[in-house]
């Protein structure tokens, strides 16, 4: 933990304190290693002054926090960008239209710029600099993020959609990924060296192996260096199978290497479907696309293993209350103009699968088709899809503490809505 403490932090160049003290806000569960890493071991080892936030936080107090610390480093899991995305977008459709062409202006230029920068171009354009007073510098005082020159995000996959949005807002969220048997984090991006839904690089003393790649470099991501953890306590097997003989950890999750030496993260053993027949399918892509495709949905599960087609349960946009964390029936003010725009009067969930309102339902449908126009085979495409009455939460543990999807969970709850997707199924053509 110490060494990982140390080696990340230079990685990261994260400043000591006896130069200039580094302040971070602390709202994810200790028990997690990205918190325990970020705000106790990090904190120990570079000076760091952490703030802890309220135990709201995660329902919708965080921003106020931020406003109030103005942190130099924040790491939030892509649930939190997400949120704060919409929560932007929701603000900016209510702005004068002066308000929205300015800002539209300044995300053009904002995102054609940055995407520049990550590929090595260095020159920063007149209007750049325009859009930066007038635009970017507001935006990020208006989340607390003025002071912030290191962005991170990590724990579960985040979309590029997300990712543009921010990086159009002068805002490079960057990626790194490990896990709580490697003591935290293992591949690093950093301002000077990113790629848009790259982890990043291995920090140094940390080596990575892809194991049994197939023909497009696609294998199993190992892990080797100082930061690998001894076992499992007490349990031998468990142990054996997760470091094999020559001390690789076995991570479990699926990827590749690009010629540049940046880590890509494709999906996870354990979560590909094998349909009935025989095709291994990562969902997460194909859950991303529809949500990229249909701005209305939440969430979205791929449900299909050991099936005949592949099928899908979807969550729409819908307020959170303040106090609990318990997803409301109201639609989110985003998600309520969407509808609008197609042509129905809906406000609630509760009144769109009621009536099963179809500029809703054919405008959801329209997005699927999309995404299966892209499918590379037939058993690739979802054939049926289902709205859920109530978005995923954490109150519901359809999302664990940092805010990833528990499928198991999921598949647990709406057995009953999975079973029937296939009663007397024929595989649909």
């Amino acid at each position: 933990l110490t060494w990982t403490a140390s080696a990340a932090g230079r990685f990261l160049t994260l400043t000591d304190a006896q130069e200039k003290q580094e302040e971070v806000v602390s709202y994810l569960p200790l028990s997690h290693i990205a918190a325990q890493m970020s705000d106790i071991w990090l904190a120990m080892t570079y000076g760091v002054q952490v703030f802890f936030a309220q135990p709201n936080a995660l329902k919708g107090s965080l921003v106020d926090t931020l406003r109030e610390v103005k942190p130099t480093a924040f790491l939030a899991v892509p649930r939190v960008w997400e949120k704060m995305e919409e929560k932007m977008k929701s603000i900016g459709a209510k702005s004068s239209a002066l308000r929205r062409k300015v800002a539209s202006w300044a995300k053009g230029i904002g995102l054609q710029t940055n995407l520049k920068r990550m590929n090595g171009y260095s020159e920063v354009p007149v209007n750049f600099r325009l859009a930066r007073h007038l635009v970017y510098k507001k935006v990020r005082k208006a989340i607390g993020l003025e002071r912030c020159t290191k962005c991170y995000t990590g724990a579960a996959p985040i979309t590029r959609e997300t990712l543009e949005f921010f990086l159009s807002l002068n805002i490079p969220v960057l990626e790194m990924y490990g896990m709580s048997e490697s003591s935290g984090p293992h591949t690093i991006s950093l301002p000077h060296a990113f790629k848009l839904t790259s982890c990043g690089k291995e920090v140094t003393g940390c080596r990575t192996l892809i194991h049994k790649p197939d023909g497009d470099g696609i294998g199993e991501i190992c892990f080797s260096g100082r930061h690998i953890f001894m076992g499992y306590l007490n349990m031998e097997e468990k142990t054996k199978e997760a470091i094999d003989e020559c001390g690789w950890l076995h991570s479990g999750d699926l990827g590749k290497h690009d010629k540049d030496g940046f880590l890509y993260i494709t999906g996870r053993i354990k979560e590909l479907i094998i349909t009935a027949g025989g095709e291994n399918i990562p969902p997460v892509p194909i859950e991303d696309a529809v949500k990229d495709a249909v701005p209305i949905i939440s969430n979205a599960m791929l449900v299909g293993d050991k099936a005949k087609f592949l099928a899908m349960l979807l969550t729409l946009k819908c307020n959170v209350a303040a106090e609990t964390g318990e997803p409301e029936d109201d639609l989110t003010p985003e998600a309520a103009e969407y509808c609008q725009k197609l042509g129905s009067k809906a406000t609630k969930v509760s009144e769109i699968i009621s009536s099963k309102d179809k500029a809703v339902y054919a405008a959801i449908q329209k997005g699927i088709s999309a995404v299966n126009e892209g499918a590379v085979s037939n058993a690739q495409k979802v054939q049926k899809w289902v709205l859920l009455e109530k978005d995923f939460s954490l109150s519901g543990g359809e999302l664990g503490p940092t805010m990833k999807l528990r499928r198991a969970v999921v598949a647990q709850k709406y057995k009953d809505q999975i079973a029937q997707f296939y009663v007397d199924a024929e595989t649909p053509t």
